[in-house]
């Protein structure tokens, strides 16, 4: 072998007449072959395994929890270009340099060497001029002279052409952030500094700290006493790609070319050499979203999850990891210390705080002293009840109430910033015919198409079906198709058209389509070129700007009435973390939410900024009937192409899960008749039924045992037969973020 043979190395093997990508997991005694021949590896590609041992087992815990092949696992935490037997080394960008390879230090030997080559002369001396090397293609641009006087040159003997691998840097057009100014830490930040710089190997800590408690500087401060006093290494999850150049910068500031980035965003070849430089050790800290949590760090000191309570960190394909889990079970094999940090925790995360599981550590004060923001409630019923409004001024106080509208003049006219949250994306949530009620749907899924203005067109936000509007409704002929519903596309009209001097930017999945589309955005807001910043979800967390002093919820019941269980944390989470962008700076804040429900307790206490009350009120509806954190939960998806086929195969899922629980061994509790550890709940249609023409159907595994839920879906996807037709399949998905 080229390269050696250990646990965690890519290998090549022959499958079946083809090379194949795999993984060696150890040595083995050859008894699982079964009397079969043991086929050659035929190349071991890379000199260092692309896993160390304890990212090894980070796999395999993986795969075991998440009931997933662990070959999957194993190719979803390696880079793209890593995985594909095609091309076992991943392309690299090289380019060719001219280097002297030879001196001619007098005038009298250039004379004599140039007499009829003027231009290799002068070729000559621009090479001597930068150095004695220069890539061919900038010196041929330079002296606009052919190739013809490059390889002339070269012929000679007095240069040569090499050929120079280059980092593909996705930050090669953005400039190195200015040194970072320093800042006296709090109270309270000093005490969660020393409490995480003085944590044991593996520990995990939530930092609960209000928007605005100056988390990031913990960060900051604590990745400088691991990485610079202790030489180890980091790693920085942040849930939106939205947030990654602000992070990114925040890190650079401090740590300058230590920092290395990690998301979907980048071209493969942008990952392949972030992975590389990391793996290397020529970059210290890895930065990014939920894949980052597999960086190849080396003596690996903290893992950092920003925004804890986000979704996003939930993978959303096989194999269907949480990062947030992932990073604490990787911080304990690499003897790391986990950092939990959220305003808004999630529910399971306080739970295992206020248990003792986790340490608890607060910033209950904004840096500087300043206070939360004020908030005011829009009450939308009221807004647009009066008898004095006409249709169309009821409509626009639905959208853009009188206080709200009044407030953003009024921030105008000062030179301040504003920023307005609608998490709906389009310019109206459906269209309907008003003299049928027929609505636009998805021919390929059970939801309404979203109207876009620019272009105009009917998208399905699922499947992303297109079609072109039409003025006739399809059912009764008649024209009277309406436009129902709000998006961000119908907000920055409608703002354009009342507030004409106003810089508005949006910024939503239609807007952020580009690698840097996202930075660009902000990097206006920050350079106060921007008066109102509209968005969805992505502007509402992690954004710190001293001049927005106002943030306006558009409508705060988007998503509250979901038909899941962490409907109203996401609500109150949303609102909470949204409002904490107003007031940054020495001017204060003000934040407006228009609402239909203003007692809902996630509007409420949102309102109030009161975390603990809520999570009180939540946990209560969490009990009876109990869903996380009282237990443990496992959605079983079952789709397929056929409506009835799909029916009948959750049906049969169900008898098989209603079999396999009878037998397992009762358990004793609190009740006086003993209780079997599992509770299943359906099989039922899926609450959206349809997706990408495939029919689906669900059902709930329920439980407080752990190793019991692992045990039976274990068995369950590895003896439950799945009938060959209707392109029928079964989905695992344990820890769910969400049942729709």
């Amino acid at each position: 072998m080229k390269h050696p043979l250990v646990p965690g190395s890519r290998v090549v093997v022959p499958v079946r007449g083809r090379r194949a990508v795999g993984y060696c997991l150890g040595e083995s005694d050859g008894s699982s072959l079964g009397g079969a021949s043991a086929k050659s590896v035929l190349e071991v590609p890379d000199a260092d395994p692309a896993f160390r041992p304890d990212l090894l087992n980070v796999c395999r815990w993986m795969s075991e929890y998440y009931v997933a092949p662990l070959g999957m696992v194993l190719r979803a935490a390696l880079p793209a270009a890593l995985g594909t037997s095609k091309r076992t080394q991943p392309a690299v960008k090289a380019r060719r340099v001219l280097t002297l390879s030879a001196r001619l230090p007098s005038l009298l030997e250039r004379d004599r060497a140039f007499a009829r080559s003027p231009q290799q002369r002068a070729l000559y001396e621009l090479l001597e001029s930068l150095g004695g090397r220069a890539a061919v293609e900038q010196v041929v641009a330079q002296l606009r002279c052919t190739p013809s006087v490059v390889s002339g040159l070269v012929k000679r003997g007095l240069a040569r052409i090499e050929m120079e691998t280059l980092a593909r840097d996705p930050f090669l057009n953005r400039a190195l952030p200015s040194p970072a100014t320093s800042h006296e830490p709090t109270a309270a930040q000093r005490d969660a500094i020393a409490a995480l710089a003085s944590a044991r190997p593996g520990e995990v800590a939530l930092l609960h700290g209000i928007t605005g408690s100056g988390k990031t500087l913990v960060y900051i401060e604590l990745l400088r006493r691991v990485v610079h006093e202790r030489q180890r290494t980091a790693i920085v999850l942040v849930p939106e790609i939205a947030l990654t150049p602000q992070t990114v910068d925040r890190f650079r500031a401090v740590f300058g070319d230590e920092v290395a980035v990690l998301h979907s965003a980048l071209s493969d070849g942008e990952r392949y050499d972030a992975w590389l430089a990391l793996r290397r050790g020529d970059k210290r800290i890895a930065v990014g979203a939920r894949s980052a949590v597999f960086a190849p760090l080396a003596n690996l000191g903290v893992i950092v999850v920003d925004e804890e309570h986000e979704a996003s960190y939930k993978q959303g394909e096989s194999p269907r990891y949480h990062a947030r889990e992932v990073a604490i079970v990787r911080a304990r094999e690499a003897g790391a210390v986990c950092v939990l940090g959220s305003a808004t925790p999630s529910l399971e995360s306080w739970e295992n705080a206020r248990s003792g599981k986790y340490r608890l550590l607060s910033l209950p004060e904004r840096v500087g002293g300043g206070a939360l923001p004020r908030v005011e409630v829009v009450d939308l019923r009221v807004a647009t009840r009066a008898a004095e409004l006409t249709p169309p001024d009821r409509q626009l106080r639905g959208i853009l109430s009188e206080p709200l509208e009044t407030a953003l003049r009024d921030r105008l006219d000062r030179g301040e910033q504003a920023i307005l949250l609608l998490n709906r994306r389009g310019y109206a949530s459906f269209i309907q015919c008003s003299a049928c009620d027929w609505v636009a749907v998805c021919p390929d899924c059970s939801i309404s198409l979203t109207y876009h203005r620019a272009p105009e067109r009917l998208v399905c936000h699922y499947c992303r079906h297109q079609e072109a509007p039409s003025a006739r409704c399809p059912q009764c002929g008649e024209l009277t198709l309406r436009q129902k519903g709000l998006g961000t596309q119908q907000v920055e009209r409608l703002l354009a058209e009342r507030l004409p001097a106003a810089r508005i930017a949006r910024m939503d999945v239609d807007t952020t389509s580009g690698k840097w589309a996202h930075a660009d955005i902000l990097d206006r807001v920050g350079r106060h070129e921007v008066d109102v910043l509209l968005g969805t979800q992505m502007i509402a967390k992690g954004l710190d700007y001293p001049n927005v002093t106002l943030v306006g919820v558009i409508d705060a019941d988007v998503g509250i009435n979901l038909p899941d269980f962490r409907a109203s944390e996401r609500a109150f989470q949303l609102i909470s973390q949204v409002a904490g962008r107003a007031g940054r700076g020495p001017k204060g804040g003000l934040v407006i939410v228009q609402t239909r429900v203003p007692a809902h307790h996630a509007v409420r206490l949102a309102v109030t900024h009161d975390y603990a009350r809520f999570v009180a009120e939540e946990l209560q509806g969490r009990v009876h009937p109990p869903y996380p954190p009282t237990v443990r939960l496992a959605n079983i998806v079952l789709s397929g192409s056929n409506e009835k086929a799909t029916m009948e195969l959750a049906l049969a899922a169900g008898e098989w899960f209603t079999r396999a629980l009878a037998a397992m061994p009762r358990e004793k509790g609190k009740t006086t008749s003993p209780t079997v550890p599992i509770e299943m709940i359906g099989p039922a249609p899926c609450p959206v039924e349809r997706i990408k023409q495939r029919w689906r159907w669900h059902l709930l595994l329920r439980t407080t045992r752990s190793a019991a839920l692992t045990r039976v879906s274990r068995r369950f996807l590895t003896t439950f037969v799945v009938p060959a037709r209707g392109d029928l399949r079964v989905t695992f998905d344990r820890d769910p973020v969400s049942l729709l």
